[in-house]
């Protein structure tokens, strides 16, 4: 065995998925004795096997990547359980293994994974979904471009059939359940998180001890990065459709049908509810003036 197909035999064993008690598997797919392929290259010694040995990279290597995906969703962790949220994990990077330089980019596709995997939770598979896009959304968010806003005088140039690019790290989720408040309920005691959101003055009761109950209640948010730190903010179902179809690349009057092709306010209200969405939005910075690429990170 020369160095290249050593090197080979050692990542592929070392990534080798775990069962689901978290241990090293004793065979290979088509049946070979695991501890077999471990002595052909791994010397045993007075305490451990080759097999025992390989099984400590093994075993290292997957709890560093479960802690690394823990780390992005620690919300979905404390829903789930430990034990659950392991299994979750080792099974989702079977199907996606990493291909990145880059811890950051395991849980990239977990949120549309969990969308053909309800066997987790069946009776709350909603509830996990969008805890997961949240989750996935703030890391999102916390990493991609910032890129120069427009200016008032950007403004007076734009017409009907103008477009708008909006800030690569603004994230618009339409969620079922309000999963800001479960989030940010267990994100307040990890300190390094840094986020805010404007549902605190829309919580409703809660139980003192434990996670906020969740009950079924559509809700429209804008993730965002303002300061280096990321922001939850509630938007209404108009302002969503609207900053949606302009991210999408609508022209201004496409999205503004768009927005209130069913609504039933009146012209009045309608255009109160656009000056409202543009507002907010320049202020915050959300509307550019360059082209960017929506893949590019910080």
């Amino acid at each position: 065995m020369n160095l290249l197909e050593l090197q080979r035999r050692m990542s592929e064993d070392v990534r080798r998925p775990l069962t689901p008690e978290l241990e090293m598997q004793k065979k290979t797919k088509d049946g070979r004795p695991i501890s077999d392929l471990a002595e052909s290259y791994i010397k045993r010694n007075d305490r451990l096997t080759s097999f025992e040995r390989l099984e400590i990279y093994n075993r290292q290597y997957w709890f560093r990547v479960i802690a690394a995906v823990s780390e992005d969703f620690p919300a979905l962790a404390t829903v789930l359980g430990s034990k659950r949220f392991d299994n979750l994990v080792l099974a989702y990077l079977k199907e996606n293994p990493s291909t990145s330089f880059t811890l950051r980019n395991l849980g990239a596709h977990l949120p549309l994974w969990l969308e053909d995997h309800p066997e987790f939770a069946p009776t709350r598979h909603a509830l996990m979904l969008d805890v997961a896009r949240l989750e996935w959304a703030y890391v999102e968010a916390f990493d991609r471009l910032a890129v120069a806003p427009l200016t008032q005088e950007d403004f007076a140039d734009l017409g009907a059939d103008s477009k708008f690019f909006l800030q690569p790290h603004l994230q618009l989720l339409n969620l079922r359940y309000p999963v800001d408040e479960l989030v940010l309920a267990i994100h307040k005691e990890i300190p390094p998180s840094d986020i805010a959101s404007n549902a605190v003055s829309e919580r409703r009761q809660k139980s003192r001890h434990g996670l906020p109950r969740m009950r079924r209640s559509e809700i429209y948010l804008a993730v965002h990065r303002f300061d280096n730190s990321v922001y939850y903010r509630r938007i209404d179902r108009e302002a969503f459709l609207l900053l949606s179809s302009l991210q999408g690349q609508h022209t201004l009057s496409e999205a503004i049908e768009l927005a209130f092709d069913v609504s039933k306010l009146s012209p009045e209200d309608q255009a109160r509810k656009i000056r409202e969405c543009f507002a907010h939005a320049a202020e915050l910075g959300w509307f550019c003036r360059n082209h960017f690429d929506h893949s590019g990170l910080q």
